[in-house]
């Protein structure tokens, strides 16, 4: 910590994600934008304001970790498109926290031993922290869930549905390309959604899980498809009959032999598929199935065309407020349990 209640940070790649993290920065009553860290060597020695359409800053974005490292910064803002353990561990040693968006530390223990080893080593030579958060896994899976187990005192089962009308999205490489819609439903292979979404999921459902003092016994992750009725145009094009139209990826936490915490993803460019699947507006919908039941639904009114320019926030904004009480925490790998809660300072 620099002061009473101001924090150096650093901004760590500027994807869509690190662009809405760097504004935040910028803006922030408490933190102070000290240094930019970039990938591309087009962004190196631009200003970040110019790289997140904001005014000059006096900041500059670089490529070399050295750099970063002068500075002496309270936290590093991490929101790479991969995780960089050597990188990682220089900065926690030089005693710089760290607050990440990548899945990967959501649970230590899921962590390659050896991986654990290094970072929980770098935290512990640094006194540094390192927690990853975010809106999905993080929010959705963890924030909101401790939140409403609240009023229980038996929790049946937890079923949490993220739903996405991916259909005003102009981006046929997204939309085609990447994730495959429009393709003949044969084609399609579940075990790379399955890997995700173990990958993706499994640590944080298991921290929810291990926080209400209900461990899981394992956890399993499934992919479907559903097809369109008939031929529907979207904002990529066209997406015939009979190819796939929605995708979804389900993680659930078995306990005795049976689902304790459930997360299911719909991406989706039409309701009408085959099979019937219920496909809600672009939100959130979470059950609780206990001694007290909940039904809450989380919509954004966000109109269509402004939906690209605000979504990034629902990840991006969660690790900026964490800043203050990751740099206060105690050394290690922190998960969501190991710190208080997350408040905003807005004002």
């Amino acid at each position: 910590m620099t002061g009473a209640d101001r924090y150096k940070v650093v901004q760590w790649a500027t994807g869509n994600i690190g662009s809405h993290s760097l504004r935040a920065i910028i803006t922030h009553p408490d933190l102070d934008l000290v240094g930019l860290y970039v990938y591309s060597e087009d962004k190196a020695g631009r200003d970040a304001g110019e790289l997140c359409g904001m005014a000059p800053t006096g900041v500059l974005a670089t490529r070399d970790i050295t750099e970063i490292l002068a500075l002496q910064p309270d936290c590093v803002l991490y929101m790479g498109d991969r995780v960089d353990v050597d990188a990682l561990c220089q900065l926690l040693e030089a005693g710089v926290n760290v607050v990440s968006t990548r899945s990967e530390f959501h649970n230590p223990a899921r962590l390659e031993p050896e991986t654990r080893r290094r970072v929980e080593a770098a935290c512990a030579q640094g006194g540094s922290s390192l927690h990853s958060t975010g809106s999905s896994p993080g929010f959705i899976t963890e924030a909101l869930p401790l939140v409403l187990t609240s009023l229980q005192r038996r929790l049946d089962h937890l079923l949490i549905e993220e739903f996405a009308d991916m259909s005003s999205r102009n981006s046929p490489e997204l939309i085609f390309d990447l994730m495959g819609f429009g393709r003949d439903p044969a084609s399609f292979d579940p075990r790379g959604v399955e890997a995700h979404g173990g990958a993706s999921f499994a640590g944080s459902l298991e921290v929810l899980a291990d926080a209400l003092s209900l461990p899981l016994d394992a956890v399993e992750a499934t992919g479907q498809v559903a097809t369109a009725r008939r031929d529907v145009k979207i904002a990529a094009g066209g997406v015939p009959a009979g190819t796939i139209a929605a995708q979804r990826m389900q993680v659930s936490g078995l306990r005795n032999g049976r689902p304790l915490v459930t997360f299911s993803a719909n991406w989706y460019l039409t309701a009408d598929v085959d099979p019937a699947w219920d496909l809600r507006e672009t939100g959130w919908h979470v059950l609780v199935e206990g001694d007290t039941p909940l039904d809450v639904d989380i919509r954004f009114p966000v109109p269509p065309d402004e939906w690209a320019a605000t979504s990034p926030g629902l990840t991006a904004h969660r690790p900026v407020n964490a800043v203050p009480f990751v740099c206060a925490a105690e050394p290690g790998i922190r998960t969501i349990v190991d710190l208080p809660q997350v408040v905003a300072t807005l004002g």
